[in-house]
């Protein structure tokens, strides 16, 4: 794991940005997967440069651009997944670093992002997947997007009691976005053919218990391969590191462990010699495809190596989303108060 997360930072440029690869392509989503990954090595540091990154290029409507390159914006599109998930980045810095001062700096970006997120909610309860360039949200919503979302209200209404500033516009928020996953399906558009639909509500803590395990189990045998690790689509004879470890971290939350650590061991064939993954696998073909080493797939290994292992105080935010507070609750899950932050 530490070759692996040595590997990320390779990645990242001096500025803080974390790109998939060294000169490719960085959306805000995969940057804070690879950023949490780097806390999990001890790599607070360079985890800290990947959010102030991110926090300085946040637009004022609490947005980012959907892809940036060489810290240009090269695809403007205001996606809702990409406002919301800094709130998962920041609880995880909290949980691993106890940086306060962090926590403070990027309480008012996840505030904005999260803010934005609430106004993109639809009649139905989910979330726009974007804006129209009216600036309207688009009556479209993504299942996996909408669980990711499920799992940022739920970090943001952690910080939000951190930071000793409610946010009852979330929690009513939350509640909506949960009952809509877990009861109304025809409120998404039908992605079903992605394995990430399958395992994402269980992922994020939207599904849990029994409905998790037999959500699981009713399309095991569509999207895994034994012995190779997980289809992305169920149509395809590509198996990717990611999703793969992904669903591991979907198992961990169902309570099957042993399940998890099968499917992370399957993907080690992804591993290449310095730590890093590639993305993944055709394996009729007997080849990686794309050919490429991404940070997010090598940060999916490491936040799922950490729910297994308990490894560092992180661990439960994957492992255990009850241990996030419910909506309405004053348990933020510690009983610390960020000093000098209840007017923030």
């Amino acid at each position: 794991m530490r070759r692996t997360v040595s590997a990320i930072a390779a990645e990242q440029g001096r500025d803080g940005s974390l790109p998939w690869f060294h000169g490719g392509q960085l959306d805000p989503w995969d940057s804070v997967e690879a950023a949490m990954a780097l806390d999990v090595g001890g790599e607070h540091a360079r985890a800290a440069a990947a959010y102030r990154w991110l926090a300085a290029r946040q637009r004022p409507d609490g947005s980012w651009a959907a892809e940036y390159r060489d810290g240009a914006e090269t695809q403007p599109a205001v996606e809702s997944n990409h406002a919301g998930y800094l709130a998962v980045g920041a609880w995880h810095t909290w949980l691993a670093s106890g940086d306060e001062r962090l926590v403070r700096e990027l309480w008012p970006a996840v505030r904005r992002g999260l803010d934005l997120v609430v106004d993109m909610q639809l009649a139905s309860g989910a979330i726009g997947w974007a804006l129209r360039p009216d600036g309207t949200p688009d009556d479209v919503a993504l299942l996996t997007g909408n669980a990711s979302l499920f799992q940022a209200l739920r970090c943001g209404i952690a910080l939000a009691e951190l930071a000793g500033r409610s946010q009852p516009d979330w929690e009513l928020a939350v509640t909506g976005l949960g009952t809509a996953l877990r009861t109304e399906p025809a409120a998404f558009a039908d992605r079903s053919r992605w394995s990430m639909d399958w395992y994402y509500p269980v992922l994020a803590g939207a599904v849990t218990g029994g409905p998790a395990r037999a959500r699981l189990a009713a399309d095991w045998d569509r999207f895994v391969v034994p012995g190779l690790g997980a289809r992305c689509v169920a149509d395809r004879p590509w198996v990717t590191g990611a999703e793969t470890c992904e669903l591991a971290l979907a198992l961990v939350v169902a309570g099957q462990p042993e399940a998890a650590l099968e499917q992370v061991a399957a993907m080690q064939h992804l591993r290449h010699d310095d730590g890093s993954y590639w993305t993944g696998f055709v394996y009729p073909d007997d080849a990686r495809w794309p050919v490429e080493r991404t940070t997010w797939t090598a940060a999916a290994v490491v936040l799922a190596a950490d729910a297994l292992a308990g490894a560092t105080p992180a661990c439960g935010l994957f492992a255990d989303p009850a241990a996030l507070p419910a909506p309405g609750t004053e348990d933020a899950g510690s009983a610390a108060t960020l000093p000098g932050s209840a007017s923030a």
